[in-house]
C-alpha cells in the first residue's frame, strides 16, 4: 500500500480531510511520511536552507545569540536549542562561531527539536562532540534561559485553508475523485477564528491558519519571559496571511501538492502576525519583523564575505558570492524570508534587529 491508498481509503470512511490533516499524514506518516523516510536536504535532495547554502548565515546568527547572551548578563547555565535542525549544519556553524567566546560552551545544553529519526541520526554524527539532547515537543524544553533558533520550522506547520464566502468561510478540503485527489469546498458557516478578517478581505479572497504555532510559540515566549533568553524565528512568509502559498518541493521545482503524497515537503508561508501576538500574551517582547537580507547585512555578512574571499579563487570565489547573493538579496531570499526576533522585556532586542 502506498501513502495515497491509505490516503484514499481514509477519505472513503471518514470524508475529506482538511489540508491540515493531509499535511501531518504526508509529512509525518511513520511509514510513508516525507520526513520519517529520507534525508529532503542539499543538491540531492529537494529543497536547500540557508545554512547548507553558506556557514556565512549560521556563524552570524551565532554571534547574534552569543552577544545576547552576553547583553543578558552571561547566564551560567541555558539551553541552545534549534527547532527542526535539518542535518546539524546551522548548530555545528553556531557552535563553531562561538567557541572563542569565553563560558559559552560550558554554559550551554545543546537541545534539539526533531520529529524525523533519520534527520536525528544524521544530526548526532554531525554533532557528536557536543552531547546533543533531544525533545519531542516544546513543553519539554528546560527551565532554564531559553536561546533558541528556528530556521525554516514553522513552514512545515501544517496550515487549514478558508475561502471567504460573503460573510462567512468554506474550508478547502481534500476529497477523492476516481482514483485521485483533488481540492473542494466545506459547507458554508462562521470562523470564529477568522471574525477580524472580515475587516481586510473580500468575497473569494482564501486565508491560511497555523493553529499548530501558537502553543509552540506560546511555550519558548513563556520560557524566555520568565527565565531569559532570546528566540529568532526565521522563515519566508509575511506579517498579515492572505492568499493561497500550500506548495510541493520535488527536486527543487514546485510539482503538484496532491500528485505523490509523501514524496515532496509541503509547506506554506508563515504568517508572523499571530506569533507575535502570542508572544506578547506570554510576557515577551518582540521585535519588528526584518528582512533577512538586511537582518544579515546589520549583522555584518558582507564583511564575513570579504574576509573569506580573501583567500579564495576561481569556483571557490564564484560560489562565495553566489550565496552571499542568495542569502541577501531582495529577489533572492533577502525579501521573501524573515526574522522575527523574542527577548524579554526588561532586555534589549537581539542585535541586527533593533527598532
Amino acid at each position: 500500500m502506498s501513502l495515497k491508498d491509505h490516503l484514499l481509503a481514509q477519505i472513503a470512511l471518514n470524508g475529506p480531510l482538511s489540508v491540515a490533516e493531509y499535511m501531518a499524514e504526508c509529512l509525518m506518516h511513520p511509514e510513508f511520511g516525507y520526513y520519517s523516510t529520507r534525508d529532503p536536504l542539499g543538491s540531492q535532495g529537494d529543497f536547500v536552507t540557508a545554512p547548507e547554502i553558506s556557514q556565512m548565515f549560521g556563524e552570524l546568527i551565532g554571534l547574534c545569540l552569543a552577544q545576547t547572551w552576553m547583553d543578558q548578563g552571561k547566564p551560567e547555565q541555558f539551553a541552545l536549542v534549534e527547532f527542526g535542525p535539518g542535518r546539524g549544519t546551522l548548530m555545528a556553524d553556531i557552535l563553531r562561531a562561538t567557541r572563542t567566546v569565553t563560558g559559552f560552551h560550558a554554559a550551554a545544553q545543546i537541545v534539539l527539536l526533531e520529529a524525523s529519526p533519520t534527520l536525528r541520526g544524521i544530526q548526532a554524527q554531525t554533532l557528536r562532540e557536543y552531547d546533543p539532547k533531544w525533545i519531542d515537543s516544546a513543553s519539554h524544553l528546560p527551565d532554564i534561559p531559553l536561546f533558541l533558533v528556528a530556521n525554516e520550522f514553522f513552514d512545515a506547520l501544517p496550515i487549514r485553508q478558508f475561502l471567504r464566502d460573503g460573510d462567512g468561510w468554506r474550508e478547502r478540503l481534500i476529497g477523492a475523485e476516481g482514483d485521485s485527489l483533488a481540492f473542494g469546498l466545506g459547507p458554508y458557516g462562521p470562523q470564529v477564528a477568522l471574525s477580524d478578517r472580515l475587516q481586510d478581505t473580500k468575497d473569494g479572497d482564501l486565508v491560511e491558519l497555523c493553529a499548530a504555532a501558537i502553543p509552540i510559540l506560546t511555550v519558548v515566549a513563556g520560557r524566555i519571559a520568565t527565565h531569559g533568553g532570546a528566540a529568532l524565528i526565521a522563515d519566508y512568509g509575511d506579517w498579515h496571511s492572505l492568499g493561497d502559498t500550500f506548495q510541493a518541493l520535488q527536486s527543487h521545482d514546485r510539482v503538484d501538492p496532491l500528485a505523490a503524497p509523501g514524496q515532496s515537503d509541503l509547506t506554506a508561508h508563515v504568517d508572523f502576525e499571530p506569533l507575535a501576538l502570542a508572544a506578547r500574551a506570554a510576557g515577551c517582547a518582540h521585535t519588528r519583523l526584518t528582512p533577512q537580507g538586511v537582518f544579515l547585512e546589520r549583522l555584518g555578512i558582507t564583511a564575513r564575505a570579504q574576509a573569506l574571499a580573501a583567500s579564495l579563487g576561481g569556483s571557490e570565489l564564484e560560489s562565495l558570492v553566489a550565496a552571499h547573493r542568495r542569502l541577501t538579496h531582495p529577489e533572492e531570499m533577502g525579501n521573501l524570508f524573515k526574522t522575527l526576533g523574542l527577548y524579554p522585556s526588561y532586555a534589549a532586542p537581539p542585535p541586527g534587529l533593533e527598532p
